[in-house]
């Protein structure tokens, strides 16, 4: 295996990629499109039924989109045979953002058969130009896995109602089962990514931009939202509490797991574990930031209206969540979680019980004082007790 720049070669690469390439970034732009428009369904559908089913719009378009980077990992990106799948896969992930609105209506078809021709035919791509042998053995191992979950992605589209949703929750299941558990494959074994080398600057700035993205994306919404409004003082005083929110969880974000996640990628024994770790905190905040881009719209939308249950636990639910994936992402860089988070978490869930008084601006304001604490400990944390990044070792499989 060499090395080369700090970085091992990867299998089916000719270098390590160090740096996205220019087609990566252009997918990035489809993701902004697909998040605006989950952020659409659920701002018009906020019930138990609402929240599932965009959550499972969410795991699909983010299993597309992290697959896609992880492929980009292992290969070269300026190759053109990676580019021409990189862009076949974001024309199918802006049809399935198009789809997005009506998926359990009447755009199933779009979104589900998208969704199987672009994962079966992208690992079928790699299986037949791929590289050399490890490099295919693992894409036919993620085929595999690809064809299974097909069955009831297409079943589905047969179904309507709670009756597909069903169909594709079991779908989402089998596409992340098959990734935590390394691709098991009869006659194959496990596809063994877990002890390959990773291409780690590349990757960690891979879950920077996507996270920048979803960011990017609330302050868009929030912009789009108060436009028809003018600057009516209550509306405006709402922009700027959702600004001050979404500053503070980039701020919570990079300071400084997030800024670390490199080194401690490449000083782990087993990089490809706290990379794939880090990949699921980075969907729990990017999780975290939709949801709180709904409650951006929704206190612009009536700042002193009604605080209804579902509104307030999206107002308070967002930051939480981002909070939970933050901690996440302080395990793999530190092994550890900081107490800002855990405590952060708690004043989150004491607002909660009083939250149905007090008007939907009042309970985002509390919320960006909770965050603001946070931020604080952070760096008065920091700044008192430096710390050096120390992941956690991969544990012993079953």
């Amino acid at each position: 295996m060499v090395v080369r720049g700090g970085a091992a070669e990867l299998p089916g690469s000719r270098q390590p990629p160090q740096r996205a390439g220019f087609v990566e970034l252009l997918f990035d732009v489809v993701l902004v499109f697909a998040l605006t428009r989950l952020s659409d369904r659920l701002v018009h559908q906020l019930d138990w039924h609402g929240f599932y089913s965009a959550l499972v719009l969410t795991l699909a378009i983010w299993w597309l989109w992290y697959r896609m980077a992880w492929t980009a990992n292992r290969y070269d990106p300026t190759r053109p045979m990676i580019q021409v799948m990189v862009i076949v896969t974001m024309l199918g992930a802006l049809l399935m953002g198009a789809a997005l609105p009506a998926a359990f209506e009447a755009y199933g078809a779009v979104f589900a058969g998208v969704y199987v021709a672009v994962e079966v035919l992208r690992h079928l791509w790699l299986v037949l130009f791929g590289g050399d042998g490890y490099a295919r053995g693992v894409s036919i191992r993620i085929l595999f896995w690809a064809c299974i979950s097909a069955v009831p992605w297409l079943a589905g589209i047969f179904a309507h109602g709670n009756i597909r949703l069903v169909w594709w929750t079991v779908a989402v299941l089998i596409d992340y089962v098959g990734g935590l558990l390394d691709f098991p494959t009869p006659w194959l074994g496990r596809a063994g990514l877990r002890g390959q080398p990773i291409a780690e600057e590349h990757l960690t700035e891979r879950y920077r931009q996507v996270l920048i993205i979803a960011f990017g994306e609330t302050i868009l919404t929030s912009g789009i939202q108060i436009s028809p409004y003018g600057f009516q003082r209550e509306r405006t005083a709402a922009l700027l509490v959702a600004f001050v929110i979404t500053v503070l969880l980039w701020q919570i974000y990079y300071y400084r797991a997030g800024e670390l996640l490199p080194a401690a990628i490449a000083s782990s024994r087993a990089p490809a574990y706290v990379g794939e770790l880090a990949s699921y905190a980075h969907l729990i905040m990017v999780v975290g930031v939709a949801v709180s881009a709904v409650g951006d719209r929704l206190i612009i939308a009536e700042p002193f209206g009604e605080t209804k249950p579902s509104r307030f636990l999206v107002i308070l639910g967002g930051p939480a969540l981002f909070l939970v994936g933050r901690g996440m992402l302080d395990y793999a860089a530190f092994s550890r979680v900081s107490w800002s988070r855990l405590i952060g978490l708690a004043l989150l869930a004491v607002l909660v019980p009083v939250a149905h008084a007090m008007p939907p601006l009042l309970v985002a304001l509390a919320a960006a004082l909770v965050l603001v604490g946070v931020a604080t400990a952070n760096v008065i944390s920091w700044r008192l007790y430096p710390r050096e990044a120390a992941p956690p070792d991969v544990p012993p499989r079953a």
